[in-house]
């Protein structure tokens, strides 16, 4: 800066254009902070939404899938119809019951040289482990998956949960789940398209799934909600 934009500058102030960048710049700010903070909000997790007394003003609400272990033993069963090729419906027990509440196990590594301790890529997004299995619940003519994780942010550890809520569609003749409303802990992630593509792949990546239940998915020929049971197809 020279002497005279020195000498203007503690006459007058800084110029438009430092104001407007300050401005945008301290807008930027907010918004991060914002996002982190509904991030690392405690959503509650509940069976059934409270009475209207009870419920707590601004908290996010995750309603969990039935997971009736008893209701659900019959899906060892449907899994060998679907196998041999028969259609079947499930519901949400059976769909808890088969995922068990365990988190699926990281897929291996690729081989390479081992990363220094305690080096981590400037790039690299905060890591998303499961701590357990995903929540089915079916919403109307909807599914609702819940994933509990947990994720290293700003050097904090917070567990939350992850919660698609979406339908199914059949592009090309190929089943597939189209997300309608993304949440990342407390934060309305479908309203940030690049947020929710980042989680999804980050939690996508970090699963893997029987090769019986992958050849099953790509078999099926639709699958549609019936009332409160899934309906899987197969040709």
């Amino acid at each position: 800066m020279s002497t005279q934009a020195k000498i203007d500058r503690a006459l007058y102030g800084p110029s438009w254009t430092e104001v407007i960048f300050g401005a945008i710049l301290s807008f930027a700010l907010g918004i991060g902070l914002a996002i982190v903070f509904l991030i690392l909000k405690p959503v509650a997790v509940v069976k059934e939404m409270p009475k209207e007394d009870k419920i707590v003003r601004n908290m996010v609400y995750f309603i969990q899938g039935s997971k009736d272990s008893t209701k659900g033993k019959t899906i060892d069963a449907k899994l060998k119809d679907l196998a041999a090729g028969k259609s079947v419906t499930v519901s949400e027990d059976e769909l808890n019951s088969l995922f068990g509440g365990k988190s699926a196990p990281a897929p291996a590594p690729k081989a390479g040289p081992a990363p220094k301790a305690g080096a981590k890529k400037a790039d690299e997004p905060p890591s998303m482990p499961a701590t357990s299995g995903p929540n089915f619940r079916i919403v109307g003519d909807k599914l609702q998956i819940g994933l509990p994780t947990s994720i290293d942010l700003l050097g904090l550890n917070q567990s939350l949960v992850v919660v698609a809520t979406g339908h199914f569609g059949n592009e090309g003749g190929k089943v597939s789940y189209e997300i309608d409303d993304f949440q990342v802990g407390s934060l309305p992630a479908s309203r940030l398209p690049y947020i929710q593509g980042a989680v999804v792949n980050k939690v996508l990546a970090a699963q893997t799934f029987p090769e019986e239940l992958t050849g099953i998915w790509n078999k099926l020929k639709s699958i549609t909600i019936d009332g409160s049971t899934l309906k899987l197809t197969m040709p």
